[in-house]
């Protein structure tokens, strides 16, 4: 079986963090080898120099990192929006996986969590938390949805670590 993550790293962490824990990014990548049957997690995010440090990480845990150009947003935010290349590169892909495994909780997702459902690709959607799930992506998971939340303890950052 070779199923692909796709995971929206922005989504995943500030669900993560409102959450008011951390996300072990080592932890998390063996659960979704040992759980889902990830042999590919292409990791998305917005480019940013100051954090070659996360990225260095990432990839030592087994993340194929997708990078999209961060712009500066209102008020001089940093904005790197990464639904509609992770949208892309789940098409992209599609011939080179059995499952996707969308990791996001943003409704954004909703019509390509439909599509891979209707062409029997769709392995699971995990969103990050409930409480910030949208509706729309929980009704086009079909009984694929998990929550983040719920493992919590095989995937959350331990102190010293």
């Amino acid at each position: 079986m070779r199923n692909y993550a796709f995971i929206d790293g922005q989504n995943l962490y500030a669900g993560i963090q409102s959450l008011g824990w951390s996300l072990d990014l080592r932890r998390f990548r063996v659960h979704l080898e040992q759980k889902y049957h990830v042999t590919k997690a292409l990791y998305f995010l917005g480019y940013m120099p100051t954090n070659t440090g996360l990225y260095q990480r990432l990839q030592g845990c087994g993340y194929d990192i997708r990078f999209k150009p961060v712009v500066q947003g209102r008020g001089h935010a940093p904005k790197g929006n990464v639904d509609a290349d992770l949208v892309l590169h789940a098409m992209i892909e599609l011939p080179n996986y059995d499952g996707a495994v969308i990791v996001a909780g943003d409704g954004d997702y909703y019509s390509l969590v439909d599509y891979l459902a209707a062409q029997q690709k769709l392995f699971a959607v995990l969103a990050p938390n409930r409480r910030f799930c949208s509706t729309l992506l929980s009704r086009s998971a079909k009984g694929s949805l998990r929550f983040v939340e719920d493992v919590r303890h095989l995937v959350e950052r331990r102190r010293g670590a």
